[in-house]
């Protein structure tokens, strides 16, 4: 199997940040073709009174992974739920959804992916998908744990699926552990580190990668990961998805294939149209 390199490494910026919440931006408009099919991939840190009150998406997929406290989540639909330390919500916007995400203890961090819809899946019905911390596969040997959030990997396979085929994983390497994960060779790969400041992502590339840094690599079927550190763990996410091949138009909370597209939705939006009917009338409790 061909081991991939890496290609690039981003850094998480911080894009806004107030007494209540900071947000860290690690996949940006200028990624798009590069990430594809992934359009945005933001930690979060959100404590009362901020928020993410009503706000409207539509064209894309979401994954919601918490890793600290909770998120009250209430949409349009009627849809009402937490997610707390170690859950998951997959959430398709779809055609339109309007919904509010609210931090439900004094510290809440979490992870949120957005992931692109083709064409042809832009305007299908939304809906929502929550899944417990105990519900995730997860499998462990030789210092290497992995949460299988999607996909498969250590013999362990996730039951649950995205629109788009991907694979999320959560790893955590104790100190001097490494982990070699199969991926398919033509899927977009990237990782997310969490925690840690000595981890090594390339067999050629001897360079540590530092906490808050995406890391995006080339061609190949395999991952290789090395922890370093002689004392602390490294916690990351392996994210890789199937591309699209599709023109993205990012406006804000909306996703689409051209600026038309984008026009007409703010349009949809505005009027309250084409899965915003409700708009007008809704309002998180």
């Amino acid at each position: 199997m061909a081991s991939r390199q890496v290609i690039k490494k981003i850094f998480a910026n911080v894009e806004n940040e107030g007494d209540s919440a900071v947000i860290r931006q690690g996949i940006t408009k200028t990624d798009h073709e590069l990430l594809d099919p992934f359009v945005s991939l933001i930690e979060f840190s959100v404590s009362p009174p901020c928020g993410f009150r009503d706000h409207p998406h539509r064209g894309f997929e979401s994954v919601t992974y918490m890793l600290q406290g909770g998120i009250n989540y209430e949409d349009f639909n009627g849809h009402i739920s937490t997610i707390h330390q170690g859950d998951v919500q997959w959430m398709t916007a779809g055609r339109g959804i309007i919904h509010s995400e609210m931090p439900e203890e004094e510290v809440n961090n979490g992870l949120q992916l957005w992931i692109n819809l083709p064409s042809t899946h832009k305007m299908i019905e939304p809906k929502n998908l929550e899944i417990s911390s105990s519900e995730i596969p997860t499998s462990e040997e030789d210092g290497v744990k992995v949460k299988v959030i999607a996909g498969e990997s250590m013999g362990v396979k996730s039951p649950f699926y995205t629109k788009i085929p991907i694979m999320f994983l959560e790893f955590t390497l104790e100190p001097l552990a490494q982990t070699h994960q199969t991926v398919p060779e033509s899927w977009t790969t990237l990782a997310y580190v969490i925690e840690g400041d000595e981890g090594v992502f390339s067999s050629s590339d001897s360079s540590t990668v530092q906490a808050q840094n995406v890391v995006v690599f080339g061609t190949g079927d395999k991952v290789s990961v090395r922890n370093t550190s002689s004392s602390r763990p490294l916690r990351f996410l392996l994210i890789a998805g199937e591309p699209i091949g599709e023109p993205v138009v990012q406006d804000g909370p909306f996703v689409m294939n051209s600026q038309a597209e984008i026009d007409m939705t703010i349009s949809d939006y505005r009027n309250a149209k084409n899965g915003f009917e409700i708009v007008s009338c809704w309002a998180a409790e």
